[in-house]
């Protein structure tokens, strides 16, 4: 592969989402580039790619930049079909397994984790993830309690999991890996992400544990680092990749209009550019930075609202 075509993951070591995507490309058996970046902001050398989105990981290849996992994994997908992520006959199941488990199952994980491992995340973590989502920055004792208060919920939702596999089956949803397998697994794998302490919580689980043990042995791939500044010049040198054609609702804006895209949930940093592509599953706003010139950024459409400038 050529510098231009290298999968640049841009990740850092404790994130759930990075994680994902990480197992995603040893599932795969692709070679990769690891750019670490900050897990809190400023990012100064991630923004001149994304335009402000700031949530890990992205994926850059060239002068295309795919952001939130679900684009990422549909784009590896693409490019590199076997295995697939995407089984006939699983792939909806699969779908509505990894929707419960980032939207439901994680946000409680989240708080129970991080608020049991204060002393070990970032010290600016907390605060940063709050402006985020436009709350208050808690004090260490609020997230304390936001943890005791979560763990309930969380437990609930692994026994959930363990009910998945009673029947024997190897896969979250049936007999094949699906994305429902990688979303649940990010989940779990998060508890002990930064520390042993709440391993308890899978040691009743023996299925859980061995499913997570058949996930983890897909390994990462193969990754190799890479500076920031090196992955800003991967994307100076290069253009963005030839798009297919747009196939937009009929409701939708059309290709051309300058738009406005931002995540429906939290995160809602806004990045406007040029729509240039946008069908079922996705959008690609192409925009101009000083530091690398010609960028084209891609969306899932789902879990993301994308509106015409002028309508805002």
């Amino acid at each position: 592969m050529s510098d231009a075509a290298e999968f640049i993951l841009h990740n850092y070591d404790f994130s759930n989402y990075a994680e994902k995507a990480r197992l995603a490309l040893g599932y795969k058996g692709l070679a990769w580039r690891s750019v670490t970046i900050p897990p809190v902001a400023p990012k100064p050398e991630l923004t001149p790619l994304t335009g402000g989105y700031r949530r890990t990981p992205v994926l850059q290849i060239g002068a295309d930049i795919y952001c939130d996992t679900k684009c990422i994994l549909r784009e590896l997908e693409r490019r590199q079909p076997e295995p697939t992520l995407y089984p006939t006959g699983y792939t909806a199941m699969g779908d509505a397994i990894a929707y419960w488990a980032e939207h439901q199952l994680f946000r409680p994980m989240a708080l129970y984790v991080s608020g049991s491992n204060l002393d070990l995340l970032p010290s600016n973590l907390q605060a940063d993830r709050s402006r985020m989502r436009g709350l208050p920055i808690p004090d260490a004792e609020t997230v304390r309690r936001a943890a005791l208060r979560n763990a309930p919920a969380v437990r609930l939702q692994i026994a959930r999991v363990d009910e998945m596999l009673r029947d024997g089956r190897d896969w979250i949803a049936g007999p094949v890996v699906t994305m429902g397998d990688f979303a649940v697994y990010h989940a779990l794998w998060f508890i002990t992400a930064r520390s042993q302490r709440l391993a308890h919580e899978l040691a009743p689980y023996p299925r859980i544990r061995d499913w997570m043990e058949r996930m983890r042995a897909f390994g990462h791939g193969s990754p190799s680092p890479m500076t920031a500044v090196e992955a800003l010049n991967v994307a100076q040198g290069a253009s963005p990749a030839l798009l297919r054609v747009s196939e937009p609702f009929e409701e939708d804006p059309v290709p051309g209009e300058t738009v406005r895209i931002r995540a429906d949930d939290y995160g809602k940093d806004s990045i406007e550019g040029e729509l240039v592509l946008i069908d079922t599953e996705e959008f690609a706003l192409r925009r101009q930075d000083v530091l690398v010139g010609d960028i084209v950024v891609h969306f899932p459409r789902l879990g993301y609202d994308l509106r015409a400038v002028s309508s805002d």
